[in-house]
């Protein structure tokens, strides 16, 4: 099977579209494959896998983290979600630009950021699950989020009220995050 990529308008931003078959049984289909991340030029070595659910109107992020660096693989693997992947490295020529993405769990598309990137997700259908691989293990000393609405990223949610932890309520903006010394840890 193969895996085929789509650029996006931001370098380090990519769709991941693996091969997918279809019978009367239902489907099959290989997400990840090393040999072939290797060739494309995406990573081929994850440490963490994590899977969440959550009900519609939930938004989740924008999450990073410094150290480790953190790049993730996300795909939606149970309904409808929005995906976003916010550039918040210093001196990049895309700084406060993001990709939005709609995913559903009947197309095996993912998406692909690296450290450096603050992301997130909205929730469209009535459920939704995303899995995503990273490539640093969660710290939660070096982790630290932006504000899902901030004015200056300008990202279109599909989400009018959404629901937000209360940790997701109070993140700083992008303006805040790159006042701070840690910020230097993504420059570009």
């Amino acid at each position: 099977m193969q895996v085929a990529i789509e650029r996006t308008e931001i370098d380090n931003v990519i769709i991941v579209k693996p091969e997918l078959y279809k019978d009367e049984r239902g489907f099959f289909t290989e997400v990840y494959r090393a040999d072939q991340y290797r060739e494309l030029g995406l990573p081929a070595a994850f440490v963490q896998f994590n899977h969440s659910g959550s009900v519609k109107n939930t938004v989740r992020g924008l999450h990073f983290q410094w150290e480790p660096p953190m790049g993730k693989i996300m795909r939606v693997t149970r309904g409808t979600a929005f995906l976003v992947a916010v550039d918040i490295r210093k001196n990049s020529p895309t700084l406060g630009r993001h990709v939005g993405i709609t995913l559903t769990a009947e197309e095996p598309r993912l998406v692909w950021a690296t450290a450096g990137f603050a992301r997130g997700f909205a929730v469209v259908s009535d459920y939704a699950e995303i899995q995503y691989l990273t490539t640093g293990v969660y710290n939660s000393n070096a982790e630290s989020g932006i504000l899902w609405n901030d004015p200056a990223l300008g990202i279109k949610w599909p989400v009018d009220t959404p629901i937000l932890s209360g940790k997701d309520t109070q993140a700083q903006t992008l303006a805040q995050w790159l006042a701070t010394p840690e910020s230097n840890n993504f420059s570009f």
